[in-house]
């Protein structure tokens, strides 16, 4: 059925997706502890104790990647309580190569009109991860190619914009507030713009540690928000981990 997630969903897609970084990992952890024995005995701790860091560290990276995408309200989606109740809505949904929630939103509005466009470029988003994704997961019915600087569609048509889990892979802060200004411009005078995301905070660094710097600092998103002439009507956490922003014309007209 549409919208419905299989059971454990979330950890396994990383571990397949990202399944080099833990290889690799692993692999650092058991030539660290088979040199070991070639030290002098004074040093052969310093291996054991590296490879215990890097085997916790993943070990808590997939336990806090499984609470927040299989068993957290993420993709129960009980957060969009927080969004505009609107009939028949025009609902953009966007994302970078990766659709896990274009039919989750179907399944909650579905009165809704809902268009669905990937920004995905080959030449920018050079992930491993997002290639084998893509691989696995079609794209949602009458998925559109668009890019991050003019979006295909009439100013002030759109209701409820949502960027789930994707606006990170925007890395040039030029681009982003580029990309802020276009959702703008489509967004209905009474929209809301909703963006989740990751941080580059403190729960994220103890939950992947150097990973943490794919995403963005609160400070960045705020930047962009603010050179849009968008503002924070709600902002939430829906794990420590994941944030939520709900943001709306800052001068509608």
């Amino acid at each position: 059925m549409a919208g419905i997630r299989k059971p454990f969903q979330g950890i396994w897609n990383i571990i397949r997706f990202n399944w080099h970084f833990y290889a690799l990992a692993f692999g650092i952890a058991i030539v660290a502890l088979s040199g070991s024995q070639y030290l002098p005995v004074s040093f052969r701790i310093y291996p054991s104790v590296i490879s215990i860091l890097i085997l916790v560290t993943s070990l808590i990276s997939l336990l806090v990647s499984m609470y927040v995408y299989d068993f957290s309200s993420l993709y129960k989606m009980t957060w969009l309580n927080y969004v505009k109740k609107v009939k028949k809505a025009r609902i953009l949904n966007i994302h970078a190569g990766f659709d896990e929630t274009s039919q989750l939103l179907n399944s909650h509005y579905p009165d809704a009109g809902l268009t669905v466009f990937d920004f995905y470029d080959p030449a920018k988003h050079t992930e491993v991860s997002i290639k084998r994704a893509r691989k696995v997961y079609p794209p949602y019915p009458n998925t559109r190619k668009t890019s991050t600087t003019q979006l295909p569609l009439d100013s002030h048509t759109t209701d409820i914009v949502f960027i789930l889990l994707s606006a990170h892979e925007i890395r040039e802060e030029s681009e982003r507030q580029q990309f802020f200004h276009e959702l703008r411009r489509v967004l209905k005078p009474s929209g809301q713009i909703v963006i989740v995301e990751h941080l580059r905070n403190l729960p994220n660094f103890i939950a992947y540690t150097i990973g943490f710097f794919h995403f963005i600092p609160q400070s960045s998103w705020l930047l962009s928000f603010q050179k849009a002439n968008l503002h924070i009507v709600t902002k939430k956490n829906i794990t420590p981990f994941i944030t939520l922003f709900i943001l709306e014309n800052g001068n509608p007209s």
